[in-house]
């Protein structure tokens, strides 16, 4: 007992100091702890909401400049917007620069902070957030969640946990010659960077640029696309509030949506450091040569014809699964998706069983408006956002099927009895299509399922590698020889094995090559992308510096001075890269010998 009473004091010393530790721990405050704030969501996007449905619905507004905003499941009006003058783009990117220069100051732990606020009300405002693209693009509710808010979240919580390391400093290997000094690379602020993105996914698109510029200590100026300008206003003011919530000017985050004549004030503007260009390749053109003018570099992402090989070893286990897949990755978002399947090429064991079991699903699915639908009449596939292009797929098909293809479901535009405004195309499934095809070298964007029949493993991958595009590709199948074969031979930016498109959900770099455009966004690649990169040499010893030997130093001095500097610098490149025979002869030139 006395020996316990010895100890005593110990015991309650060491129970104190827990004890502190455990109440620092629970009661400390977190620097980076996401901000509470709110943002007033459209009244159009309440449960219940009725707009007027417009007689012809279009963007454009009988002899004013306004840019008339509709849903276009149903036709109803969403409000107009008035387009950013060249005069506005000035202001925005003057405000954004001046903004710009304390944001560049801001520790990683204050922008993580911001991001934390912005996952923070992402996570809690998940059906809002998904109503009102629904609204503005015309997609589902699932759609809207898998392509929005979930991709969205990922990239937040990315960059949140690996954003710092992605722009850390990092050292670089030196060599002989140069071993008295220490390298690295670092990243930087480029300053004001802007980003064009595309109508088909509102909320995702736009946040995006905008979660990789603010952490990478830029400024941006984000246009959206004028057919989903109602959108973009509320979804850029998400970032911008986020800002404000966490101390910080919301001029970082610009939102412009002007029309074609105008872009190009924008994409020239010699303030402007980088641009992120989603769109169609038409329009790449016109965007890359209007960068062009200021030098300005640009990563352009464009469509593609992203191809799904199925082989003959897939098992019976996997069928249906495979299928589930090949469905939701051609029918999301209406067939409205860069990386959407575009084709699914078979081979012989699997090609008759894949026709079998799709056409009745496909045949069942449900086009229709989400958000005015009763609960008991579920919704499969959302409207496209115009009908305009309704005409040319209907072309294509026909000239498909006279060349020999099956059109076994739908094919033509649907006029939807509740939704006679809606564009609506036919959930269409088309086989027994050919590489010379112009619907197999033809971006459709559309609910189009396109089956091609291969010989072997040989023929999926030429017929995979014969269209101008080369973004996405995805392959399955059980063979681990066949499966790797693929993954090298076929054209694509990214592939994924026995699976679709989910190199995105662990932030890959995201990006394709010929058609498909160049450059990178997501992952490290695309976080650095926004960045000044930076090489910097230092000495690596007190005192240890470089000088220019005398017989080389300028100017040269005395008869046979260019003799003697030539023997001298060829010692050093012999002695830097020479084998040992090499740096022997190398030593020689360096004393003359």
């Amino acid at each position: 007992m006395e020996r316990l009473e010895d100890y005593s004091s110990y015991i309650l010393g060491v129970i104190g100091i827990l004890t502190l530790a455990l109440s620092y721990f629970l009661l400390r405050t977190d620097p980076e702890a996401a901000v509470p704030y709110a943002v007033t969501p459209p009244a159009q996007a309440q449960p219940g909401w009725k707009g007027e449905v417009l007689a012809e619905p279009s963007l454009k507004v009988s002899g004013s400049s306004l840019i008339q905003c509709y849903c276009p499941a149903t036709g109803e009006s969403l409000g107009r917007v008035l387009p950013t003058t060249a005069s506005g783009i000035d202001r925005a990117i003057g405000d954004a620069k001046e903004a710009q220069v304390q944001w560049a100051q801001t520790t990683f732990a204050q922008r993580r902070r911001v991001l934390k606020t912005m996952l923070k009300f992402v996570l809690e405002n998940q059906e809002i957030i998904a109503r009102v693209a629904c609204l503005d693009s015309g997609k589902t509710m699932v759609d809207a969640s898998l392509g929005e808010i979930l991709v969205t979240a990922e990239k937040l919580k990315w960059t949140i946990d690996h954003g710092e390391e992605a722009l850390r400093p990092e050292r670089r290997p030196t060599n002989l010659l140069m071993m008295y000094k220490k390298n690295e690379v670092i990243w930087q602020p480029l300053g004001v960077v802007a980003a064009c993105v595309s109508w088909n996914y509102p909320f995702h698109n736009l946040l995006s640029p905008v979660i990789a510029s603010l952490f990478a200590g830029n400024a941006i100026i984000i246009k959206g696309s004028e057919a989903t300008a109602w959108s973009s206003r509320y979804f850029a003011t998400i970032a911008s509030y986020a800002l404000i919530a966490c101390g910080h000017s919301s001029a970082l985050v610009q939102s412009v949506t002007c029309w074609p004549d105008v872009a190009g004030h924008l994409t020239s503007h010699p303030d402007i450091s980088h641009i992120t260009f989603i769109g169609s390749r038409p329009v790449a053109h016109h965007v890359c040569a209007s960068a062009a003018k200021a030098l300005t570099p640009v990563c352009v992402e464009l469509g593609g014809k992203d191809p799904a090989i199925i082989l003959d070893d897939m098992s019976n286990s996997n069928f249906k699964r495979v299928c589930s897949i090949l469905m939701r990755g051609t029918f999301q978002s209406a067939g409205q998706n860069c990386i959407g399947l575009e084709r699914v090429i078979a081979l012989p064991n699997v090609y008759t069983r894949l026709i079998t079991h799709l056409t009745p699903l496909i045949s069942a699915l449900r086009p229709g408006s989400i958000l005015n639908s009763s609960p008991d009449t579920p919704i499969d596939i959302g409207a496209s956002i115009s009908s305009a292009n309704f005409p040319k797929l209907e072309s294509l098909i026909q000239d498909a099927v006279a060349q020999g293809a099956r059109l076994l479901v739908g094919g033509s535009q649907f006029q939807h009895p509740e939704f006679p405004r809606g564009h609506y195309f036919q959930p269409t499934f088309i086989v027994d299509v050919t590489p010379s095809m112009r619907i197999a070298q033809t971006e459709l964007f559309a609910p189009v399922f396109l089956l091609m029949r291969a010989e072997s493993v040989d023929h999926a991958i030429s017929i995979a590698n014969s269209t101008p595009y080369a973004l996405g590709a995805s392959v399955y199948g059980s063979s681990s020889r066949d499966l790797e074969r693929v993954v090298r031979e076929v054209h694509a930016g990214m592939v994924a094995v026995n699976d679709f498109a989910v190199t995105y959900m662990v932030q890959l770099p995201f990006g394709g090559m010929k058609g498909s455009g160049y450059g990178r966004f997501a992952g490290k690649e695309g976080l650095r992308g926004v960045c000044n990169q930076k090489a910097i040499t230092r000495d690596r010893w007190p005192g240890v510096k470089t000088s220019i030997p005398g017989p080389m130093d300028l100017p040269l001095k005395g008869r046979g001075a260019a003799q003697r500097a030539w023997g001298m610098a060829q010692g050093i490149v012999w002695l830097g890269y020479g084998d040992w025979r090499g740096k022997v002869k190398g030593i020689k030139g360096l004393i003359g010998l």
